[in-house]
C-alpha cells in the first residue's frame, strides 16, 4: 500500500491527538491600528462581549462563515476531484451541493431524484455507519450536518474556524446624500406634508427619502472597530470526533472512510482563508507573529505540526484514489460518482405538504 495514504494513520488512533488546532494573528492591510468592519447582525449589530475587567471581545467572522467560506473550494480546480460533484438544476440555476447552506440536509437536494439516496445515507448514519454519505457528501462530514426535517440524523463539525478581535475601541460614522438637482425647487416634484417629522428632520423611510429625491443625512451609524487587542483566527480540527466516523462493523472499511474524510479536513484546516471578508475588512497575516500549529493530546501535551497545505492536498489525492474517487477524473463527463440531478417540484409541494401535516398531528 502507498505510504503516503498511511503518513497521517497515528491521528487516527485513540492514543493520538484529541485535536489538532492553528492560531493566526492578523491584522487589517492598513496596520495593526487599522479599522476593520466585523460582521453584524440585526437587532444587535456587532457582536462585541464585555467583561468587567474593561475589556471585550468582538466577532469578526463567525464559525458558519468561514465554513461557508472554506466549503466552496472543493468546486475549483484545484480540489474538485477530491469529492463527489453533485449538482442541482433548478429553474434556470443550477446549485451546487457544497454552496447549500445545510449540506446534504438541504431543501435543494432533498427535492430531487436524490431524495431517497440520501435517505438511506442518513439513516445509515443513525445506524453507525457513514460511508454511504461519504461517497455523495464527503464535506458534510467534515463541516457538520444536521438532517433536521426529516431523519434527525446529526454530524458534529470537525473543522472549526474563528475570527475575533480583542479590547476593540467602536466607531461610528456620518453621511449625507444630497440629490443631483433640489427637485422641490426646480418644481419638479412637491415636497409632500408627511416627508418630515416633527422637528422638522426628513423622515428617512419616507419614499421620497429611500428613492433619492431629497437631502438625507445619516449619522452616528456603525463605523468599524480598532483592534488595540489584536486580531486572531483559531481553528480546530476534531480529530477525536473524527475517530468516532465508521462503516459499521466493517473495520477496513472504517479506517479507509477516517483516512479520507482526514483528508479533506487537513486540506480544508490548511487551507489560507484570510484576506477580504467584506467592506471594510480586508486581512493579512501580522508579520511579526508567526502562525502556530499544533497537536493537542489529551493529557494537554502540545507539538509542533509541520504540514503544509500543498502536503495536505498531496495526501488527499491519494487517500481519494484509494477510497474509490479518482481525484484526476474528466468532471465533464458527469459520470458517478458526479451527478447533475433535476430539482423536483413534485417533491417539493409534497415536502410542504408532508411538514404541514405534521405540525397539526403535533399540534
Amino acid at each position: 500500500m502507498n505510504d503516503l495514504v498511511q503518513k497521517y494513520d497515528h491521528w487516527l488512533e485513540n492514543s493520538g491527538p484529541a485535536a489538532l488546532v492553528i492560531r493566526e494573528q492578523l491584522m487589517p492591510v492598513e496596520g495593526r491600528d487599522g479599522v476593520l468592519f466585523p460582521a453584524t447582525f440585526a437587532d444587535t449589530g456587532y457582536n462585541i462581549d464585555k467583561f468587567d475587567d474593561g475589556g471585550n471581545v468582538c466577532l469578526i467572522d463567525s464559525v458558519g462563515s468561514q465554513a461557508n467560506r472554506i466549503e466552496p473550494i472543493f468546486m475549483t480546480k484545484d480540489y474538485a476531484g477530491l469529492v463527489p460533484q453533485i449538482v442541482v438544476q433548478a429553474g434556470n440555476k443550477k446549485v451546487n451541493l457544497l454552496e447549500a447552506g445545510h449540506r446534504a440536509g438541504d431543501a435543494i437536494i432533498r427535492c430531487s431524484e436524490l431524495q431517497q439516496t440520501l435517505r438511506a445515507a442518513f439513516n445509515n448514519v443513525l445506524n453507525g455507519n457513514a460511508e454511504p454519505l461519504a461517497r455523495i457528501a464527503p464535506t458534510s462530514l467534515v463541516f457538520g450536518v444536521w438532517d433536521s426535517r426529516d431523519t434527525q440524523a446529526k454530524l458534529p463539525r470537525l473543522v472549526a474556524s474563528t475570527i475575533r478581535a480583542y479590547n476593540v475601541r467602536p466607531l461610528t460614522r456620518s453621511a449625507q446624500y444630497v440629490p443631483a438637482v433640489d427637485y422641490n425647487a426646480e418644481g419638479l416634484l412637491e415636497e409632500p406634508g408627511d416627508l418630515r417629522d416633527a422637528e422638522g428632520k426628513v423622515k428617512s423611510k419616507h419614499p421620497f427619502a429611500q428613492r433619492g429625491f431629497v437631502h438625507v443625512p445619516a449619522t452616528g451609524a456603525l463605523g468599524g472597530v480598532i483592534a488595540t487587542g489584536g486580531i486572531r483566527r483559531d481553528a480546530t480540527l476534531h480529530l477525536a470526533a473524527l475517530r468516532l466516523l465508521s462503516a459499521g462493523q466493517d473495520e477496513a472499511k472504517s479506517k479507509a472512510l477516517r483516512r479520507y474524510i482526514l483528508s479533506l479536513a487537513l486540506t480544508a484546516f490548511t487551507v489560507p482563508v484570510t484576506g477580504y471578508l467584506r467592506q471594510g475588512c480586508n486581512l493579512v497575516l501580522d508579520p511579526e507573529n508567526p502562525l502556530e500549529f499544533k497537536e493537542v493530546f489529551n493529557d494537554g501535551t502540545r507539538n509542533d505540526v509541520g504540514i503544509t497545505h500543498t502536503e495536505a492536498i498531496v495526501y488527499a489525492k491519494a487517500v481519494a484514489k484509494e477510497f474509490g474517487i479518482d481525484p484526476e477524473r474528466n468532471l465533464d463527463e458527469k459520470k458517478a460518482p458526479d451527478r447533475e440531478v433535476p430539482f423536483d417540484k413534485v417533491l417539493a409541494k409534497k415536502d410542504v405538504s408532508d411538514a404541514g401535516g405534521s405540525k397539526k398531528k403535533a399540534k
